[in-house]
């Protein structure tokens, strides 16, 4: 039918005017229409057999369809001949370097005398990808899911020391229920600062969705696949210590969660250009910005709906989400670490040793660290070690127990120690030691001497012992050499005065006045 359609509500009234016998003529002044419009539809009706009544009970779609039975474009011959090409054409546009141009060229090629022009070419090929991917409007529940995904353009502060501008990355997520959005600055998208903002946005929340669903960013996601991607081992941990699980979107499907997309650039409009003159010189400056900027976009009324997001969050969707844990996740690294000779594993991150016990020597050990805390387990599977986290260089942990019973004794090894033992003897060695320890030697040297003392002091007689120090005291000579000479040579027999007998008189002796 040329020219407009007409409303079908309006060629029902033609038709029954027609079977009340009114002439073309009058019917047309009636409804207001030209004697050839009113002509051309009774020819239709009477070319297509179909009863007056029969189409007077049909609907006005279905009334539409008789007449109008698809666009003229879709039976034309040159179309008919492009149709079977059409998914061929889409494919070869994916491959590097083939344009709509050089496909048209073959196209006009293969149909030299009856083709579509070039802009034609592309309109078809454009309405058929489109309507060859048809999207599916998703269902969403209460509490089941989190969309998770990193702003494309970063955010800055400017170092107030420096005047250095520092480029951020912005984390993002929403509840797709109630499109409640988060939003938060953090220095990289590397795995801490990832797992850092998504604990942060579920604080916020006050919950935990059943599962989380994040991009495929290197963060969160070691290897992408469509169908079994691999889970970063530290969401894994994260997942399990908040009892939730990890649903990644499938690779290049950002359909999948088309909601945080569309909050992506939500926040461009809301976030990003109303803090664009805005000055900030640390991070946690810009994140209360965004904060404060994501609260009014959470309480604005949306489009369509008599209800903003965060009224939709708190009313449905808030006391669906899962508890809490009472602590903190903290990120775990894992390693397997052999145990030197000397008991102790080496960990590379803090450059530092920390002691396991002795019977593990040579042997591999697996190694379970946080920011806090390092936990050594045996093959078994069995808790061995445990230690605060040292960063001090070079350094040594070590738990005394871990070490075998020569060590432990070359361990605990001081002069309290040495002057306690000198004291579970007698006063006088304990001053002998005490006097040991007053000397500038070197501590090592002075432990030695030690030993030998004591070592003397149970295989000689207290008494003796007890004179050979009192001798050594006297002469200030505190050494294991001396006081060892003076029980080889017996000084301790002859140390007590005898009377001295006077010289005999004779000839030959000569007074004070000789040596005047």
């Amino acid at each position: 039918m040329a020219g407009k359609p007409k409303r079908m509500s309006l060629i029902k009234q033609l038709l029954r005017m027609h079977q009340q016998g009114i002439g073309n003529k009058t019917i047309a002044r009636n409804l207001g229409m030209s004697k050839n419009t009113v002509k051309r539809y009774l020819t239709k009706v009477s070319e297509g057999g179909v009863s007056i009544n029969n189409l007077l009970s049909l609907e006005d779609p279905e009334l539409e369809a008789v007449f109008f039975s698809g666009n003229p474009a879709y039976r034309d011959t040159r179309y008919i001949a492009l149709k079977p090409q059409l998914d061929y054409y889409n494919k070869e546009l994916k491959r590097t370097g083939v344009t709509r141009g050089i496909l048209w060229e073959e196209y006009k090629a293969n149909h030299p005398t009856n083709h579509y022009c070039y802009s034609q070419f592309c309109v078809i090929l454009r309405q058929h990808r489109i309507a060859s991917k048809p999207s599916m409007v998703l269902t969403h529940h209460p509490g089941d899911k989190l969309y998770i995904d990193f702003a494309g353009k970063p955010l800055s502060y400017i170092n107030k020391d420096t005047g250095e501008q520092i480029s951020v990355q912005v984390f993002v997520a929403c509840l797709p229920y109630s499109d409640y959005g988060f939003a938060m600055a953090v220095p990289s998208q590397k795995t801490d600062d990832f797992i850092h903002a998504l604990q942060c946005c579920l604080k916020d929340l006050g919950g935990v969705p059943q599962t989380l669903v994040p991009d495929n960013l290197k963060a969160a996601i070691v290897k992408a696949s469509r169908y079994e991607p691999s889970i970063n081992r530290v969401l894994e941990d994260f997942a399990n210590h908040y009892n939730t699980t990890v649903t990644p979107a499938r690779v290049r499907k950002p359909k999948d969660k088309a909601l945080v997309e569309n909050h992506v650039k939500l926040i461009y409009s809301r976030v990003y250009a109303k803090l664009r003159n805005d000055q900030f010189f640390d991070l946690a400056s810009l994140n209360t910005a965004i904060k404060e900027k994501m609260q009014a976009h959470n309480q604005t009324r949306m489009q369509r709906k008599a209800y903003s997001r965060v009224e939709k969050f708190i009313a449905d969707e808030k006391h669906t989400l899962a508890s809490l844990p009472e602590k903190d996740f903290e990120v775990k690294y894992y390693k397997k670490l052999k145990v030197a000779h000397n008991n102790h594993i080496y960990l590379s991150s803090d450059k530092h040793h920390y002691s396991v016990p002795f019977t593990y020597i040579g042997k591999q050990v697996r190694v379970i660290y946080t920011r806090s805390i390092l936990r050594v387990f045996a093959d078994d599977g069995q808790l061995i070690a445990v230690h605060p986290r040292s960063l001090k260089p070079s350094g040594y942990t070590t738990t005394k127990e871990h070490l075998c019973s020569h060590h432990q004794y070359y361990k605990k090894r001081s002069p309290t120690y040495y002057m306690q033992r000198g004291y579970t003897h007698s006063e006088t060695l304990y001053q002998y030691i005490n006097a040991v320890f007053k000397q500038d030697k070197y501590p090592e040297q002075l432990y030695r001497s030690c030993e030998g003392i004591l070592k003397l002091a149970k295989q000689t007689q207290y008494d003796e012992f007890t004179k050979a120090l009192e001798i050594a005291i006297e002469h200030s000579n505190y050494s294991y050499a001396f006081l060892k000479r003076i029980l080889e040579n017996k000084m301790t027999q002859n140390s007590e005065q005898t009377p001295e007998s006077p010289l005999p008189k004779h000839q030959n002796i000569r007074g004070a006045s000789s040596y005047k």
